[in-house]
């Protein structure tokens, strides 16, 4: 077959502009990607060898060779791992079938100095390669099939497959180094680099030099060890070659002894990472049975609201044969993952108490995800509640968990009440807040769009039932009632009832087919009007959601709220029954209905009728 020649696809070519343009000091990063990849194909293959034991029988024994060519100034990574034909090759190298990286990669594709140590994201850490060698060449063989395939490229627009001849299955990957780049011919700087960041690699790591051979990593499976003989640096390096891109915020290795004896080495990440709410998303931990690799996606074993977790999980006990696609059923794999789940609660629980700001970055990462389970795991939800954590009207910047919230609820108070909305510092300034401000009760403020759905599943939290703070019937009254009694018949005389009944009878005319009702409103101190749902109807938050998903067609009518102490409110009561008022009164509120609207983020769906009385009002208070 002649050489083809094939263009990267766009993200690829995205990519490389990176890798071309990186300042990144750490160039050495790419040995460790192209050692990992080596490895992973040894366990695919090994896995596969369970089932078509033929596949390895000519040579059993799996390893990843380094070689140099100090003439040519040529690097040589080489795997007698599964390899790739030629479709593998055009996948693998030539595109990147992750979502979300258009996106990432169009924002950061004019970086200088980008940190190339985040390219472990997309899978595609062979690309690093690229920093260092003008050109590269891949040799591959899979396993089971006599054809090898060469795939070379110079990191431009293009690369070029062909057929090839190599001895054995695996990939060989050849590197022709740019001038300044020797350092990476150098057999003690790459025992240095081995040592650096791939000595966890659980097979040998050969280095090839003018003495014969020599094996320059441990090998051996890093979960394996007793946590004393591990240094921290190996943890980090491990967790790096699992996936992680950034440092971890939490390293858990432990060991379960007994009826079911499996071993654990979790890592929780102390970055985002940039698909975390990508639906197709897999959480990052692997299984092992008795070290040899089975899956990287073993649904069962961490819940999806656990799906940032890195890391590996060995168990002693399932069989070797066990197919991916019995795992999730598998009562073992059900045993293991509640032991996993109860563990990591257990340890977000114990920084949450004893290290509340470490604890605030982790929650800002990864709240969102751990409160799906709220909803999706009714087993593990009072541990979940525990871990739980939420910003509020008194908290300041810290965090507060329900049961802070619930030990300083005021006297009278007999519900939690929170808000919900898309901005932090927009809820923050709700005037459906003021209310409970100025009676001193706290109320929890909830920016996750995960909060309007785990919410109506939990309804209650020892007792006192979530309430939002949006919705009418607050009785706010029973606190006042009880605190500030004497405050409250001072603030009532301050209105007359009499003419802002009257004032509510033209509103709820004028704005008979807007609104649901036209009440009093018990919360409103310093704003003029707000909207409320009306109990038993949809949040106003959910009905904003799902009308953006094109998931409601029906719109809701609200409750206009009026506050009878507000100036423009009793200076338009004053005007009712008196000549020539009925027009004013009748633009105020369809005015003050918008200007609810506003506050709540909404659009107002007249702007032309909207700016017409504005500026009729406005003409109307200026001197003639």
């Amino acid at each position: 077959m002649a050489e083809e020649k094939i263009r990267f696809e766009t993200e690829v070519s995205r990519l490389l502009h990176i890798v071309a343009n990186s300042l990144y000091s750490q160039k050495e990063i790419f040995l460790r990607e192209l050692i990992s990849n080596a490895s992973d194909a040894c366990d695919r293959l090994r896995y596969e060898a369970l089932t078509q034991p033929d596949l390895t029988a000519e040579d059993p024994e799996f390893r990843v060779r380094i070689s140099v060519d100090d003439k040519a100034r040529m690097l040589e990574i080489s795997d007698n791992g599964i390899g790739m034909n030629r479709d593998a090759l055009i996948s693998d190298l030539g595109t990147i079938a992750r979502s979300g990286t258009s996106a990432y990669l169009e924002e950061h594709q004019d970086d200088e100095g980008a940190d190339l140590s985040t390219i472990g994201q997309f899978g595609v850490g062979f690309y690093s390669v690229f920093m260092v060698a003008s050109d590269v060449e891949v040799v591959s063989r899979r396993a089971g099939e006599d054809q090898a395939w060469r795939w070379a490229s110079d990191g431009t627009g293009e690369f070029t497959i062909s057929e090839a001849e190599r001895e054995g299955r695996g990939t060989t990957i050849r590197l022709n180094l740019r001038k300044g780049e020797d350092e990476f011919i150098d057999p003690v700087r790459l025992r240095q680099i081995v040592k650096t960041y791939s000595d966890h690699i659980a097979l040998p790591i050969v280095l090839v030099g003018d003495d014969g051979e020599e094996t320059v990593n441990e090998a051996s499976a890093i979960w394996t060890r007793q946590k004393k003989d591990v240094t921290d640096d190996q943890y980090k390096e491990f967790y790096r070659h699992v996936g992680g891109f950034d440092e971890p915020w939490m390293t858990l290795h432990w060991n379960v002894e007994g009826k079911l004896e499996y071993r654990n080495l979790m890592y929780v990440p102390s970055a985002k990472p940039f698909d975390l709410f990508d639906p197709s998303r897999k959480h990052g931990v692997r299984l092992y049975v008795k070290r040899v690799f089975i899956t990287a996606e073993a649904d069962g074993l961490v819940p999806p609201w656990l799906r940032f977790l890195r890391g590996v999980v060995d168990s002693e006990d399932l069989p070797l044969n066990v197919s991916r696609e019995l795992l999730q059923d598998n009562p073992m794999i059900t045993r293991m993952r509640k032991a996993i789940v109860k563990r990591i609660l257990t340890e977000l629980g114990k920084k949450a108490d004893k290290k509340p700001e470490e604890y605030k970055t982790f929650w800002d990462n990864f709240g969102a995800v751990i409160k799906e389970g709220l909803y999706e795991d009714f087993e593990n939800r009072d541990q979940i509640l525990k871990v739980v954590r939420f910003h509020s009207t008194t908290s300041g910047d810290d965090l507060v968990s329900l049961t802070d919230y619930v030990g300083r609820m005021k006297k009278g108070q007999d519900a939690i009440y929170y808000i919900s909305g898309e901005d932090l510092d927009q809820v923050r300034k709700s005037p459906q807040l003021e209310g409970f401000a100025a009676k001193g009760i706290e109320v929890l403020l909830l920016t996750d769009a995960v909060d309007d759905f785990w919410i109506p599943s939990i309804g209650v939290f020892e007792e006192k039932p979530l309430k939002s703070a949006t919705r009418a019937g607050a009785d706010l009254d029973k606190v006042t009632a009880e605190e500030n009694a004497d405050e409250k018949d001072a603030d009532d005389a301050k209105f007359d009832e009499g003419k802002v009944d009257a004032l509510i009878a033209m509103f709820k005319l004028t704005l008979q087919e807007e609104v649901k009702d036209v009440r009093i409103s018990e919360r409103l101190t310093d704003s003029a009007v707000c909207l409320v749902s009306d109990e038993g109807d949809m949040d106003l938050r959910i009905e904003r959601m799902l009308k953006q998903h094109n998931q409601l067609d029906e719109t809701f009518k609200r409750i206009l709220e009026i506050n009878p102490k507000h100036p423009l409110v009793t200076s338009l009561a004053d005007s009712v029954g008196k000549d020539g008022a009925g027009k004013k009164v009748e633009d105020a509120a369809w005015l003050l209905l918008d200007e609810a609207r506003i506050m709540e983020g909404e659009q107002v769906p007249d702007p032309s009728a909207f700016s017409r009385r504005l500026n009729a009002m406005m003409s109307s208070g200026l001197p003639g």
